[in-house]
């Protein structure tokens, strides 16, 4: 069963090392970030899912132990997920961020997965699959990790697009509220073309709340560099 969730971004950027000397742009969500995951810790659950986007190569369960890299991002830096013998399959971008926001924070001694998601995954498919995660009688938490959309100014990467800032308020509205259906509402196709990445997995996460009687909390809504990031916690 799903006691708590914590939803927050998966820039690169979030990660100082990597964001340079413009990491203090990034101070507000990265400790929106840890406050989320106070809330898994405080939840002690008996097993912690990170949840996040992934391609082809990196989807589906990775162990506790697999490692993550952010030598593409120009840094030699590597993570760990949580404990465990090293695993083959290298973690997806997305888990990368998850597992290096996890050893910067007290979120507990519970195991810890990863699962990468498939974005074009349709909504019934990622509702499933939360009912998968969160099902049986252990205490599950889950990290979600993914963004919103990639149009809200002129200079954002997938340049200026209208739709883009009623999608992500209606994200930040269903994630704030803990709003199961309204998550689930959220449109693949108009997610897709506006490069929102966390549609998929918010959705997973709408699968496993389902009848939890959770309770949201929004800690984050901005849009740097023209990409829409939200952060939540779910209790």
């Amino acid at each position: 069963m799903l006691v708590a969730a914590a939803v927050c971004p998966c820039p690169p950027l979030l990660v100082p090392e990597v964001a340079g000397g413009a990491a203090h742009e990034m101070d507000d969500a990265r400790a929106a970030c840890y406050d989320a995951i106070a809330v898994l810790a405080a939840a002690r659950p008996d097993r912690l899912v990170v949840v996040g986007p992934a391609a082809p190569a990196g989807r589906g369960r990775h162990p506790g132990g697999a490692v993550g890299s952010f030598k593409p991002f120009g840094v030699d830096l590597e993570v760990v997920l949580g404990a465990g013998e090293p695993a083959d399959r290298p973690l997806p971008p997305s888990l990368t961020v998850g597992a290096w926001l996890l050893g910067r924070t007290e979120w507990g001694a519970a195991p810890v997965e990863g699962l990468g998601v498939a974005e074009p995954l349709p909504g019934d498919r990622c509702a499933a699959v939360g009912r998968e995660v969160a099902a049986g009688p252990e205490r599950t938490a889950l990290l979600v990790m993914g963004d919103g959309t990639i149009c809200r100014t002129v200079k954002a990467p997938g340049y200026f697009d209208e739709r883009a800032a009623g999608f992500d308020a209606a994200a930040a509205r269903a994630l704030g509220s803990a709003d199961v259906e309204a998550l689930l509402e959220l449109d693949e196709e108009t997610a897709y073309e506006l490069g929102a990445s966390g549609r998929a997995c918010w959705q997973v996460l709408a699968g496993a709340a389902r009848g939890a009687g959770l309770e949201g909390h929004l800690l984050y809504d901005q849009a740097p560099y023209g990409v829409g990031y939200l952060v939540a916690s779910w209790s």
